[in-house]
């Protein structure tokens, strides 16, 4: 039997739950993971790793990422001096790397680190400023997924009010 190990973050320290890899299908939930378990299944690393956990994940379907935006944030500075404000393309980038890692995790480890290519983002929609000390909540969907194409409908909260959405589309190289 091959097992896999996915990370969760518990309440009073990290847990880990074992799932087998064979029933990984559509369906199948995880309470949530971590910043290490997201970075073994996305290549993505700091500055430009946009997500710091995971939570509500069913697995081929949808999941919701976290995002502490911090005062320290490397764009922040040039983005607008005075009045820091998240970039929305970063907002759309971090809808992406919820979308990806739900992917991954949904294929299995056979894929964890393959790099993910947007092919089109449509009806992007910024609704207000995110700002340091903003708790981002990214709910992504999967709307379709076709071969090694996945499309996906996000929406980035903030304490519950929208502030982002966008439907996009990515292919996973294989």
């Amino acid at each position: 039997m091959n097992l896999s190990r996915i990370w969760s973050g518990t309440e009073g320290g990290l847990g880990d739950v074992e799932t087998q890899q064979e029933s990984r299908q559509d369906g199948q939930t995880i309470a949530s993971i971590d910043v290490n378990r997201i970075m073994q299944a996305i290549p993505h690393r700091y500055p430009f790793l946009l997500i710091d956990r995971m939570e509500n994940i069913v697995l081929g379907e949808e999941a919701t990422g976290i995002k502490n935006v911090s005062v320290n944030e490397p764009f922040f500075p040039g983005h607008f001096p005075g009045r820091p404000v998240m970039p929305g393309v970063l907002i759309v980038e971090a809808m992406a790397q919820t979308a990806a890692t739900l992917v991954v995790l949904s294929l299995g480890e056979a894929f964890e680190g393959k790099l993910v290519y947007f092919m089109t983002i449509e009806g992007a929609k910024f609704r207000r400023p995110v700002e340091p000390g903003d708790q981002l909540r990214i709910h992504v969907v999967k709307e379709r997924h076709r071969s090694n194409v996945w499309k996906f409908r996000g929406e980035a909260r903030v304490d519950g009010v929208v502030v982002a959405e966008a439907t996009f589309s990515a292919m996973i190289m294989g």
